[in-house]
């Protein structure tokens, strides 16, 4: 499996998993829903052909993110964690994918 499909994989797990943590606590719910249905399209991707390019659902599970972060509220421990580190997997994932960055062996 290439290095670009392990980061974009555990940042959609990640993600996943905030969406998860988000909703049972007291976040954004809305977000947190959208968050769950972003990440786990992107999980999906990996399995079947979904409509919608992936750089999209990147881009969008990213937004996601950066709004969770900004509109986070008192979720339990490591709430913030989750989302900061699926945060910056999803940006390496997309200067990598982009071709804004090359490093050889990565992509």
């Amino acid at each position: 499996m290439p290095w670009l499909a392990i980061i974009l994989f555990a940042a959609a797990a990640l993600a996943v998993i905030d969406g998860i943590i988000r909703v049972r606590g007291r976040g954004t719910p809305i977000l947190a829903v959208l968050e769950i249905i972003a990440g786990g399209l992107v999980i999906l991707s990996f399995f079947i052909n979904v409509p919608v390019a992936i750089i999209t659902l990147v881009i969008i599970m990213g937004i996601l993110l950066v709004l969770q972060l900004v509109l986070r509220g008192s979720t339990r421990r490591s709430g913030v964690g989750i989302t900061a580190v699926s945060l910056l997997l999803t940006v390496i994932y997309l200067i990598l994918a982009l071709g804004w960055l090359h490093i050889p062996g990565v992509n």
